[in-house]
């Protein structure tokens, strides 16, 4: 098991899961995005997969970049999004698109790749769902993982925290359920992953990267943390609710993540990166 630490350069029930995510506010940072997403599909050592699977494909950048890669092969992008999918098949590329959820997702055919940059931490139970994408694999198969470990940033934490006591009076904004979905620690420890690959696979690297992202605008932090980790508070929170938990977590984190000089506003984030060969 590696680690590492870089910085990139300048450049109900149902609210659980209630994302309905937007294209056009996720790529506002495509290519503090895309880096992450690059790295990890540059660390996959297969030479000719017959089948691959990007899990959580969103717009499809990624998914087609994967179709260059390996002409020959057979690639499928999945994600539970329609807006998102819409987006990749207009995109065209060699790729079959498929609506599913990666909670209950089991592919067809045996695939040779499962791919899955920034998604599973979306998912529930790891303990089961990692063996589970291991066991999928032809023998000889990788699986590739990235996922953020954001739950301790400030940007996160001021979120729970404006959640929880925001309201008038100090009193809690939402219904239960939300604030215990947006309290759900959603990435295990690194060596967690470890143990529950370690002995399923014959060769495992895992490491951490932080990225210093380099943002631009007003509030970009905001805009950021607004098209991923904010989509259930903002789908959850209505009226009222929702424009006092905006004003008070905006002005949060300006404090929290104050403009430089310059303008710009750094934006430390942590990510794990799996890669497995079974």
């Amino acid at each position: 098991m590696s680690s590492s630490k870089r910085a990139a350069s300048e450049s109900g029930a149902k609210q659980k899961t209630d994302t309905r995510w937007s294209p056009v506010q996720y790529q506002k940072f495509s290519d503090h995005r895309l880096r992450p997403a690059l790295e990890l599909l540059s660390r996959v050592p297969l030479e000719a997969p017959k089948v691959t699977f990007d899990l959580g494909c969103g717009t499809g950048n990624v998914t087609r970049l994967m179709a260059e890669r390996w002409p020959e092969a057979k690639v499928f992008g999945l994600d539970s999004s329609k807006q998102m999918l819409e987006k990749a098949k207009a995109g065209g590329g060699k790729v079959e698109w498929i609506e599913a959820d990666v909670s209950s997702w089991t592919p067809g055919a045996g695939p040779d790749l499962i791919y899955s940059n920034a998604t599973l931490h979306w998912v529930k139970d790891h303990r089961s769902l990692f063996p589970k994408l291991a066991s999928f694999l032809n023998p000889g198969g990788c699986l590739a993982v990235q996922m953020p470990l954001s739950f301790d940033a400030p940007s996160h934490r001021l979120m729970r925290e404006t959640l929880d006591g925001g309201g008038k009076d100090g009193r809690s904004l939402g219904t239960s359920v939300l604030r215990k979905a947006v309290a759900r620690r959603w990435v295990e420890n690194t060596d967690v992953y470890y143990d529950l690959l370690a002995d399923r696979v014959r060769q495992l690297d895992i490491w951490e990267t932080e990225y210093l992202h380099v943002l631009e605008g007003e509030d970009p932090v905001f805009e950021w943390v607004k098209a991923t980790g904010l989509r259930p508070v903002v789908n959850g929170l209505k009226g009222g609710e929702l424009e006092r938990f905006v004003e008070i977590y905006r002005r949060r984190l300006r404090q929290a993540y104050p403009q430089r000089a310059n303008g710009k506003t750094l934006y430390p984030f942590p990510r794990l990166f799996i890669v497995a060969l079974v």
